[in-house]
């Protein structure tokens, strides 16, 4: 499956250290990381699928493709800014949350109003999006979610 991971273009390592378990997570149990191919937390679920294996794509919010961090093996290019946030979450079967401010806040809401389960590792808490521990339960969760669907 397709996973959408969503989170601040600006974090800690700590929050960076997280995205990058999530990443490798995702790649070990064979799915693809769908993000915004910018930096923060996008960079990081992108190096640790990269580092293990996986597929990422990464839906930029500009017109280059060369604008994405390096460990994106699909960039595309959109030239729409944060339009393009609605293109990250329709092309995931299921979002994840990584901490995240505005941006992520927007990507939430237009993933659960597009159905996709969303799992979040402290993130903004809104009503359907499912508070989870760790990377591991976060994956397990949307695993979960889509196989019942």
């Amino acid at each position: 499956m397709r996973v959408s991971v969503i989170g601040g273009s600006s974090v800690d390592p700590e929050t960076a250290a997280v995205a990058e378990a999530l990443g490798e997570r995702l790649a070990d149990r064979g799915h693809a990381v769908v993000c915004g191919g910018l930096g923060g937390v996008m960079e990081a679920v992108c190096r640790g699928a990269r580092d293990a294996g996986g597929e990422t794509i990464g839906i930029l919010p500009t017109d280059r493709r060369a604008d994405a961090n390096p460990h994106v093996s699909v960039p595309i290019a959109t030239g729409m800014g944060h339009a393009r946030n609605a293109l990250v979450v329709m092309n995931g079967d299921a979002a994840i949350a990584v901490n995240g401010g505005p941006g992520t806040l927007s990507e939430i809401g237009l993933a659960l109003a597009h159905g996709r389960p969303v799992a979040g590792l402290d993130t903004h808490d809104v009503d359907g999006v499912e508070a989870v521990a760790s990377p591991a339960a976060a994956v397990a969760y949307v695993e979960r979610t889509v196989a019942d669907e």
